[in-house]
């Protein structure tokens, strides 16, 4: 099992910067893919941001170019930076993990943490 927990979420203003964490525990070993997802309310959760063991990185047209993910070498530690912030950012943030066991992918998610980008 992984078990994944959320955090550094916190209320910004438009153009504002933050970073949210996602702390990792149980079989992270086995993890081959990490990401971030968010969801705002009335809306469908939408894929943020995705980073690879071998640290290949994809993005979201609507964060490309503004949000950077990455990782530690443990794989225990997630990171989204968030630069240049608009209200249409403002969501729950979740984090996800993959693991790839006996031919068999398995998901995982945190709980989410909540980002707020208002004046």
């Amino acid at each position: 099992q992984v078990q994944l927990v959320e955090s550094g979420g916190n209320l910004v203003q438009p153009g504002g910067s933050l970073r949210v964490s996602c702390a990792a525990s149980g079989s992270t070993s086995s993890i081959i893919l990490f990401g971030w997802y968010r969801q705002a309310p009335g809306k469908e959760r939408e894929l943020v941001a995705t980073i690879t063991t071998g640290g290949n990185t994809k993005y979201a047209e609507a964060v490309k170019g503004r949000f950077t993910i990455s990782k530690d070498n443990a794989k225990t530690r997630v990171f989204l930076q968030m630069n240049s912030l608009t209200p249409e950012d403002t969501a729950v943030y979740y984090c996800y993990a993959a693991r790839f066991i006996d031919t068999d992918y398995r998901a995982y998610w945190g709980q989410g943490t909540q980002v707020t980008v208002s004046s």
